[in-house]
């Protein structure tokens, strides 16, 4: 708006607003906003700062966009990302546009998409396993431990329990392979009673956990196998929490171990330290071994009465329930998610 239009718009609303027009209804028809007006009457010599339509002089025309998807479509370039394309041409000699721009074009077009005939691979996430009491669902993997020989490891075969996180057994070996886990697996069954098709062993896709010798064991010995989709660490959520916990253990030794007699005498240490002494936070701080065993029942009943006793004494300092010390009585491994189940809800 010029100078002109400015003051002859000034002039105008003054002049409504000397018969008793309120300034606001004055701008809003007169299209302006009342700072506006407050601007142009505070500094009447400066020219009108609007920006105007956001219109950019450099963006390509309608000619170039089409000039672009048929480039892109012709029989020499079809096959070929912007990526490639911008720079064939420069070889030619020739530049229509930016690879950024060719993108863009092609992406409003939807001529983004996967062309080949070869679908994406969906990976059907594991089955959902839910365990009611001890010795029903196992979880196991194996850990690399730094010895004081730089690139020689040890090799900690470590199964634990899903329902009470109880460490049911573990060795250690200078090799990781199929004939040593299932060497090892059939020794937990041994040493902990199991029968024929009463746990389910989780685990994920490592060559030691679906090697021939391996399967084969299971079946002879009645173990349900399962496994982790490839490259999916949280299919084994239990097992790599164990590991973190066994590892920033603080006496966890940072140079590594000195021999393989070394190892086994310092796991046997922390075996008892979690299973025995550590409150584990998952299962309402107690022991894994109270848990497994049932003890841990007679433990929340006492916490129980010391929190109610407390309440009691001192009731104003409560606001709400005491703490709950009920366990879960039961642990789900790999639940299926909550969308998952409002769809089949909706289903049936």
């Amino acid at each position: 708006m010029s100078l002109a239009d400015r003051t002859e718009s000034i002039l105008l609303i003054d002049e409504a607003c000397t018969s008793g027009a309120r300034r606001e209804k004055c701008c809003e028809l007169l299209e302006l906003s009342i700072r506006t007006l407050e601007r142009w009457e505070r500094t009447p010599e400066l020219e009108d700062g609007r920006k105007g339509p956001n219109y950019s002089p450099h963006a390509l025309s309608a000619d170039e966009k089409e000039l672009i998807v048929a480039v892109a479509n012709s029989e020499k370039y079809r096959d070929l990302s912007p990526a490639k394309i911008v720079p064939t041409l420069a070889d030619e000699g020739k530049y229509i546009a930016s690879e950024s721009s060719f993108f863009r074009v092609l992406r409003s077009e939807k001529m983004m998409s996967h062309r080949s005939n070869s679908a994406p691979r969906k990976v059907v996430p594991p089955e959902e396993l839910k365990a009611t009491k001890p010795n029903k669902i196992w979880s196991w993997d194996i850990t690399y431990l730094k010895t004081a020989i730089r690139g020689k490891f040890y090799y900690l075969y470590l199964p634990m329990d899903v329902f009470s996180r109880m460490i049911v057994h573990w060795e250690i070996h200078e090799f990781e392979n199929s004939d040593l886990s299932s060497i090892m697996i059939e020794n937990t069954c041994i040493k902990n009673g199991i029968t024929k098709d009463q746990v389910v062993l989780h685990s994920d896709n490592g060559g030691p956990m679906k090697g021939a010798t391996m399967l084969a064991t299971l079946q002879r010995i009645g173990v349900v196998p399962s496994f982790s989709r490839p490259s999916v660490s949280n299919d084994n959520p239990y097992s790599e929490s164990l590991f973190k916990t066994l590892k920033y253990c603080p006496q966890y030794p940072e140079i590594g171990f000195e021999s393989l007699e070394d190892a086994r005498s310092w796991m046997t240490k922390f075996v008892h330290w979690y299973n025995q002494i550590h409150l584990h936070s998952s299962i309402k701080f107690v022991t894994p071994y109270s848990r497994h065993y049932g003890h841990d029942i007679e433990v929340l009943e006492k916490r129980k009465i010391v929190y109610a006793a407390a309440k009691a004494k001192n009731p104003k300092r409560w606001s709400r329930q005491t703490r709950c010390w009920d366990q879960d009585d039961q642990v789900f491994l790999n639940p299926r998610k909550v969308k998952e189940e409002v769809q089949l809800k909706i289903a049936s």
